[in-house]
């Protein structure tokens, strides 16, 4: 499952893109009775080993809105390599690692129907327990996508477009030693902005989808946002001057979902010139734009 980056500034909770940064997971059904949990890498200091784990939880939820007996035994091995806590989506990942699972084992254990995993169902429960697509979506699919969620019985449906991003598009991460959780990040946001606001974010949102498929040169004017950065500047005010330090000179810099990685949209004529701008104590990642999301081994 690969790591992503959401919003990209102005698409608040609908665009996300993928980035090779990828935990692996591996999921048995046992017949002895009882869960094991083995994980290894990024945040397994501190992540649980019982039914609290996220792609375990995730993995019951997704076989009861599958209408699927839960097996009474279970093995976990994970390894992460997403960071925790980034903003590189690290929560949503497990979501999609989890419902991905579950319906594979479903499939293959003759539960379901058919012979591959339903990607479409993946994503629609995904991003229903993840609670916004853009990371969710990312994840399944690869690439950017956009996402849309409507209103929906038993669970909202989500419409995932897949963008073809252009090829001279290279991301650039920049990832802190600080955290922030996703909750207190979206705390301190407000529940209702000015209709012009809206408005403005919206015609941002359409320029960022043509500027990431067809017009790179557009990216810094497409990446600005009205809804939350500014809003969220406090939580993490660091990552805020860093990006005005490289808006400033040139570069499509925008805080990377909910912070505090900092995610940077350039060219390849052009990426070498971000990591001599960034401060010291940050960690400049390359990691590309997987055009696959997740997949069964």
């Amino acid at each position: 499952m690969p790591a992503s980056s959401a919003n990209l500034g102005p698409g608040f909770d609908c665009v996300g893109m993928a980035l090779g940064v990828w935990d692996e997971c591996t999921v048995t059904v046992t017949q002895e009775p009882g869960l094991v949990v083995e994980v290894a890498g990024s945040g397994s200091e501190s992540v649980p080993r019982d039914e609290s784990h996220l792609v375990v939880r995730t993995l019951i939820t997704a076989w009861q809105h599958l209408d699927v007996p839960v097996p009474t035994g279970l093995r976990l091995s994970a390894t992460n390599t997403v960071p925790h806590g980034r903003g590189l989506g690290s929560s949503a990942t497990a979501i999609v690692t989890g419902v991905a699972a579950a319906h594979a084992l479903a499939v293959r254990g003759g539960a379901l129907a058919g012979e591959e995993i339903d990607l479409e169902v993946v994503n629609t429960i995904a991003a229903a327990l993840e609670g916004h697509p853009d990371n969710s979506s990312a994840s399944v699919y690869g690439g950017a996508t956009l996402s849309v969620t409507t209103a929906g019985s038993p669970m909202p449906r989500t419409r995932t477009v897949p963008l073809r991003l252009h090829e001279d598009i290279v991301p650039v991460v920049l990832v802190p030693d600080a955290t922030l959780s996703t909750h207190t990040a979206r705390s301190v946001l407000p529940e209702v902005v000015p209709l012009g606001t809206a408005a403005a974010n919206s015609a941002r949102t359409g320029l960022l989808v043509h500027a990431l498929t067809a017009a790179p040169e557009l990216l810094v004017e497409a990446t600005t946002d009205l809804l939350h950065q500014e809003a969220r500047r406090p939580s993490y005010p660091t990552s805020m001057a860093l990006v005005d330090t490289l808006r400033g000179a040139g570069y499509a810099a925008t805080i990377s979902g909910a912070g505090p990685s900092v995610l940077v949209l350039t060219t390849h004529e052009r990426v070498d010139g971000v990591a001599p701008l960034v401060p010291a104590g940050w960690q400049v990642l390359t990691p590309g734009v997987p055009t696959e999301g997740v997949h069964l081994v």
